[in-house]
């Protein structure tokens, strides 16, 4: 398929998988062990029937949402992902000049390949994803950079106390950075424009690790250093202690059950994020739209709720809203634009969410879509009988 004929987030996805060699592609694409749960997080959308109403007067739509203190254009909050810049010369920075330009969210990743500062001077209206590094000195050390370059919102991420073992990358051998040897050097070569802006663009780094004002590390004993970092002691104590040392709102990513949403509201978080880190950890998690109805009603609106995990459809986004949702992070979606044309595959993915977010609105009867509620979904599809 050509770049110019996509209409879809399938369409992108196509076309990534043809211009980036196997053992990327994968990277990007692939889950943890047999990959049912991120495959559930795609079908148990599909799942979902609306309940539309018709004679109402959608001529005037709004999809704008106002989360923790940001106002968006729509509910999408590009989610942080890591080594971005895998896919396209200075990833992050495209998919946070794209998020910008169209008025979405943005949050970058600790293992972002731009650092702090580089995404603030791209995007100053970002969120910061925190990992708790095994060295506490480094977590505070980040907090204050994010603080100091313009973020408000830290996104805990706590689903991550060991990398979950992801069996594509196994199989393909995929290396950080990208290893080329006589098992793929046909793949590899058969992808000439990869190649090429892999070649011809920056240093490839992990932004945020890179110590300034000293040589840069190599890439390799980089890798190594933040894959140490990962602290399978952290606990509760430890969201204590990240709430007493940041200033700004606090969301807590990876919460899959109700008790544990509610102890993170009432340890200072201001919002939790339904996600199974679609589908890389743990296999056999519940999909994070399966989980969300009930962790909804648990919260009984106390703090904000996000999701994300298996949105491929504007129409998606919209579900997960009626199911108590206030945004979405969108993850593989708009990687797949990046890995389609840079920032402007990008902004054809969130391009295509939006429209399809307006389509269904209208189509729905809801005119403004920050007011969507369970009504907007047939009786048979409440959590008490599917999810």
């Amino acid at each position: 398929m050509q770049y110019r004929q996509a209409v879809t987030i399938s369409d992108l996805r196509e076309i990534a998988r043809k211009k980036l060699p196997r053992a990327v592609f994968g990277f990007i694409d692939g889950a943890a062990f047999d990959e049912q749960t991120m495959r559930e997080n795609e079908t148990d959308f599909s799942r979902i029937r609306f309940a539309p109403r018709f004679l109402i007067d959608v001529g005037q739509r709004s999809q704008a949402v106002t989360v923790m203190g940001h106002t968006y254009r729509s509910p999408m909050i590009l989610g942080p992902t890591g080594l971005a810049g895998v896919l396209w010369p200075w990833g992050d920075l495209q998919i946070a000049r794209a998020c910008k330009a169209l008025e979405v969210g943005f949050c970058q990743s600790t293992n972002s390949n731009a650092s702090i500062e580089q995404v603030a001077n791209a995007n100053n209206d970002f969120w910061f994803q925190l990992y708790v590094q095994r060295d506490r000195g480094l977590s505070k050390a980040l907090m204050q950079r994010g603080w100091d370059a313009g973020a408000r919102v830290l996104v805990l991420t706590v689903d991550l106390p060991i990398p979950g073992r992801r069996e594509r990358d196994v199989r393909n051998g995929f290396t950080i950075p990208p290893r080329i040897g006589l098992d793929n050097v046909f793949d590899y070569a058969s992808k000439l424009g990869w190649l090429w802006r892999l070649a011809t663009g920056p240093r490839f780094t992990l932004g945020n690790f890179d110590v300034p004002d000293q040589p840069p590390r190599k890439m390799t004993s980089l890798a190594k250093y933040t894959a140490s970092q990962f602290d399978p002691s952290v606990t509760w104590k430890d969201l204590d202690w990240i709430r007493s040392e940041w200033r700004g709102y606090l969301a807590i990513k990876g919460i899959l059950r109700a008790d544990d949403a509610l102890r993170a509201q009432q340890q200072g978080a201001d919002a939790v994020i339904v996600s199974n880190h679609g589908g890389r950890q743990l296999d056999g998690s519940p999909s994070a739209v399966a989980a969300l109805p009930g962790i909804k009603d648990a919260l009984d609106g106390k703090i904000i709720v996000l999701m994300d995990g298996g949105i491929r459809r504007g129409s998606d986004i919209v579900k997960a809203l009626a199911l108590g949702a206030n945004a979405c992070l969108i993850g593989r979606a708009g990687l797949y634009g990046l890995a389609s044309g840079g920032r402007h595959g990008v902004e054809r993915a969130i391009n295509m969410l939006q429209q399809e977010i307006d389509i269904t609105q209208a189509l729905l009867g809801v005119p403004e879509l920050s007011k969507i509620d369970r009504s907007a979904l047939l009786t048979s599809y409440e959590p008490s009988s599917v999810f």
